[in-house]
């Protein structure tokens, strides 16, 4: 390999010794200043070149190949502090976790250019997280999917966090009440998963163009009409436990996307009342477990149950043990 850069280009030969590798591993391995989801970014955004040519981040390189990089020029910062409550359950020099509330959108979009979660992080601790590639954010969660949020402190265990998310050895355990009573204890869905067809808001398993996904399944809770699952993720694609639910006809309750109406069922008054009152879908990502980046110990996260879920569950609980009602 050789290697020339200027203040905003580096030119990069490929060595023999480098050949078939993944162009957004290769570059990462030889630019460890970024992370890899920093470098995705480029290729996805035209700023990484083979042979002049634009790839795909899944290319495997090849001898000689020449890899052309550039790094824009840093953004103004226009992300702004915002007094917005966070939900802290575990914190240490290298990471932070909160139990992300409903309705908080990670981060600044055109749509949502303020009241983010990088908003409240930069409230928190803002000279720590701009140091940070993305505000130190390694995942996220929909905006109105609740729990489990890890951000990484630092540049060491960014890398380290999101190498291990990208190898999938980080445990991601979620909680959704769906609608109907599943037929056996237990399952595994593994439909792939890809931009919807016609509907660019929507994923879908009937894509064009997919990825793998699995979603394992078990049954929490079962109740008349509906059942509490855990759910454990072996693929983080976007929106897949709405999608793989949806897909096996046991959408989550509330989901405006993929779900279905609210009084689809001749509920009892008190169910038909709660329902109402529902706004979001059922999901709660409740537990993450983790090698940590600097200790190499086992972590293990549980982010409580929010109330409209717990107080949902009340009642129907309510309504399986006084059927009178």
């Amino acid at each position: 390999m050789s290697r020339q850069a200027d203040l905003q280009t580096h030119h990069i030969v490929v060595a023999e010794n480098n050949s078939q590798i993944r162009l957004d591993k290769l570059v990462t391995q030889l630019m460890p200043q970024h992370t890899r989801s920093y470098i995705l970014r480029l290729i996805k955004s035209d700023c990484i070149h083979v042979n002049q040519h634009l790839k795909k981040p899944g290319y495997m390189v090849r001898t000689g190949d020449h890899i052309t990089i550039t790094i824009p020029e840093n953004e103004p910062h226009t992300v702004l502090p915002e007094p917005i409550p966070l939900d802290i359950i575990f914190e240490d020099k290298d990471l932070l976790i909160v139990n992300k509330q409903a309705g908080l959108v990670v981060h600044p979009s055109p749509g949502h250019a303020n009241g983010t979660f990088v908003n409240a992080l930069l409230h928190y601790n803002s000279v720590q997280f701009s140091k940070v590639d993305r505000f130190g954010i390694v995942h996220r969660l929909d905006q109105d999917t609740t729990g489990c949020l890890l951000v990484a402190k630092n540049r060491a265990s960014q890398v380290f966090m999101n190498n291990a998310f990208s190898e999938r050895t980080i445990e991601k355990k979620y909680s959704a009440l769906v609608h109907g009573q599943m037929k056996t204890k237990q399952g595994i869905i593994d439909f792939p998963i890809g931009r919807h067809p016609t509907n660019r808001k929507k994923m879908s398993i009937h894509a064009r163009r997919y990825r793998s996904a699995e979603t394992h399944w078990k049954i929490s809770c079962q109740f008349n009409h509906f059942t509490l699952l855990e759910l454990l993720l072996k693929t983080g694609r976007t929106h897949q436990i709405r999608v793989h639910l949806s897909a096996i006809n046991h959408p989550i309750v509330g989901d405006p996307l993929y779900g279905r109406k609210k009084n689809l069922y001749n509920q009892k008054p008190e169910v038909q009342l709660q329902l109402k009152k529902i706004n979001r879908q059922m999901l709660h990502a409740k537990e993450l477990g983790f090698i940590h980046p600097r200790t190499k110990q086992f972590i293990h996260i549980v982010a409580p149950l929010p109330e409209d879920m717990m107080q949902t569950l009340k009642v129907l609980q309510k309504m399986e043990t006084d059927p009178a009602k």
